[in-house]
């Protein structure tokens, strides 16, 4: 009874070790560049399309491919519309689209290894083997495959993006409830009475959730590249939606003409990529007690 009463003494410090991890996150050299790019590039896709001057979407056929100006800070595109106007809005479906398919991917994913990893036995293995033949597919031609299925645009790039992401989120989540599961506070939970779902959702899953943020907070990045590249290649989101991926794919004919219109989406996709990169390698470096100093 002491050791199950010492294991719930950890419970009352959950509030401060937020803090403290919070506190070491601000310390973390590439973390807090990573925590900075990221809120700022959040809070340019929430409030950045009410706070220029003009319609994202608004052509003006006597400003083509203007170059940057007091006017026009980036330019203006092959139909006169401002280039800056257009990534601020690009920035909303590009990291709506990074977040809800890793959002997406993890909920599906962290609840199906979840469910592996406690039942064990048969369901398990064959589980994991359906999980080996989606891994089996590269994420790039699976989300282009569904693509192909569903017809492009917004709700097709999330769901194909949130796809190949789930097989990776339900093996992390299994393996950690592999170990975790066997722990005392587990035992004590059964002699208690709790139920299945109450020990998965209510202990097991806070005990595995560290390393789901973590991968989920690198994936962000990629799930935007892999968007971009999608709509890059007229298969993700369509025109007119300003898309970052999309802007891209528009700007390589006037490359030599107005070269902002491709530097301004792809500087602001590199630098959100980074910025969701070395969050996840600073919560990682954070979270994980055998890679603190």
């Amino acid at each position: 009874m002491a050791e199950v009463a010492s294991s719930a003494k950890p419970d009352a410090r959950v509030a401060p070790r937020r803090r403290s991890a919070f506190r070491r996150l601000l310390r973390h050299p590439s973390g807090s560049l990573g925590l900075f790019l990221s809120l700022l590039f959040v809070a340019l896709a929430v409030v950045g399309p009410y706070l220029t001057p003009f319609d994202a979407d608004r052509q003006n056929y006597l400003k083509l491919n203007q170059a940057p100006s007091a006017e026009h800070w980036l330019g203006t595109d092959q139909f006169g519309r401002d280039t800056f106007s257009r990534v601020l809005a690009g920035a909303r479906t590009s990291i709506g689209i990074g977040v809800a398919a890793k959002l997406l991917g993890a909920l599906v994913g962290g609840v199906w290894g979840l469910w592996s990893g406690y039942a064990g036995s048969w369901v398990d293995a064959v589980s994991m083997r359906l999980v080996d033949v989606l891994l089996a597919f590269p994420g790039l031609l699976l989300a282009i495959g569904l693509i192909a299925i569903t017809g492009p645009g917004v709700g097709p790039v999330i769901v194909a993006s949130a796809v190949f992401g789930v097989p990776i989120f339900a093996r992390l989540v299994r393996g950690s409830v592999l170990g975790a599961k066997e722990r005392v506070f587990i035992e004590a939970a059964r002699g208690l009475g709790a139920g299945h779902v109450r020990i998965m959702f209510g202990h097991l899953l806070p005990a595995v959730i560290a390393p789901v943020i973590v991968y989920a907070t690198l994936r962000i990045g990629v799930t935007m590249l892999v968007a971009a590249g999608l709509s890059f290649l007229g298969l993700g989101v369509q025109p007119p939606t300003a898309e970052w991926g999309s802007m891209l794919s528009q700007a390589q004919l006037y490359l030599r003409l107005d070269p902002w219109m491709a530097f301004a989406p792809g500087i602001a996709i590199t630098l959100a990529v980074l910025g969701f990169n070395l969050l996840g390698d600073g919560l990682r470096d954070v979270l994980d007690p055998t890679l603190r100093a």
